[in-house]
């Protein structure tokens, strides 16, 4: 092997890539005024969600709470719908009918078209907790989002971003010669 430090270093580099970049982001996240936070999730979803919400496949949110808990982050929200508008709150004390939880790295995939949410629940990377019912519908509605139709900015960004999470993973998998 031509270069053995290299060899032995790259599926380091990539495995510490991996564990310490949502550390470095959790610190200053947790910095930010949840208004701040708000500010952008709230827009995101409603651009994600527009030709749902003009449909009233979101009628079902009314007066319902979603939990999505980013673990590795430490960011934790609930998502309604009223009125015809996405709501966004801090998550606390308030009640949510079902709270999604996961780390970045499986909710990027999922995002992303990359990985399948009932894959990830049955490897117990993602839990769903409270109403079962509830927490289908908002999974089902998810899956039949065309992430094509959002801008081109949006699909290319969590595209590269799961690639590269991807290749991070493939080279911090040991290797045995």
């Amino acid at each position: 092997m031509p270069f053995p430090l290299a060899a032995r270093l790259v599926p380091q580099i990539a495995k510490d890539v991996l564990e310490y970049a949502p550390k470095m982001v959790r610190l200053p996240l947790s910095k930010v005024p949840f208004t701040a936070k708000a500010a952008l999730i709230r827009p995101g979803l409603n651009m994600l969600l527009a030709r749902e919400a003009e449909d009233g496949e979101l009628d079902f949110l009314e007066g319902r709470w979603v939990g999505i808990d980013v673990r590795d982050l430490g960011l934790a929200f609930d998502v309604s719908f009223d009125t015809g508008r996405l709501c966004v709150r801090e998550a606390g004390d308030q009640p949510t009918g079902v709270r999604f939880s996961a780390d970045s790295r499986e909710l990027l995939l999922i995002a992303a078209g990359k990985e399948d949410p009932d894959t990830l629940f049955f490897q117990r990377k993602l839990t769903i907790e409270g109403d079962t019912e509830l927490g289908l519908l908002v999974k089902n509605l998810l899956l039949a989002i065309d992430l094509e139709r959002l801008p081109s900015p949006v699909t290319t960004t969590l595209s590269q971003l799961a690639r590269a999470l991807q290749a991070l993973e493939r080279h911090a998998e040991p290797t045995w010669a």
